[in-house]
Order: C-alpha cells, then structure tokens, then sequence
C-alpha cells in the first residue's frame, strides 16, 4: 500500500486486539521493509504501550510483540 493508508494503524490494532483477546504473543516479519518504516512502527507501538518501556527506556514485561526485519538479499 502507498504512504498514509493506515497500514502501521492496521498492525498494531490487529497485535494489540489478539494479545488482549486471547492473550497470546504476536509476531511482526517485515521482510524487505525500510529501516524508517520499522522504526516508524516500533516507536509508534512503544507511545500506543503495545511494548511495554520505562522511563529509562528499558523494556519491561508485559510486551506481547516481537518484531523482526530482514533485507529480501541476505539469509535470516
């Protein structure tokens, strides 16, 4: 999708709803996403609370994501 569609708004309402539905862990794989684009979607998580910080800005429990990016050219 092109820029300002709400995909980042899409991920994150769909990660934050399983986790308080079901109480599971969900996994994000972005592979072939830009650096920015990544570190759009962990920022935004982190002001929404979906990962859990402190003040210090060390994670703390309570986090149910795991986010992961890769490059389509390089092996995992």
């Amino acid at each position: 999708g092109g820029a300002g569609v709400g995909k980042t708004v899409l991920i994150q309402e769909l990660i934050n709803n399983i986790a308080k539905a079901h109480g599971g862990v969900s996994v994000f794989a972005g592979v072939g996403e830009r650096t920015r684009e990544g570190n759009d979607l962990y920022h935004e998580m982190i002001d929404a609370g979906v990962i859990k910080m402190d003040d210090n800005h060390n994670l703390i429990e309570g986090s149910k994501v795991a986010l992961m990016y890769g490059q389509m050219n390089e092996p995992p």
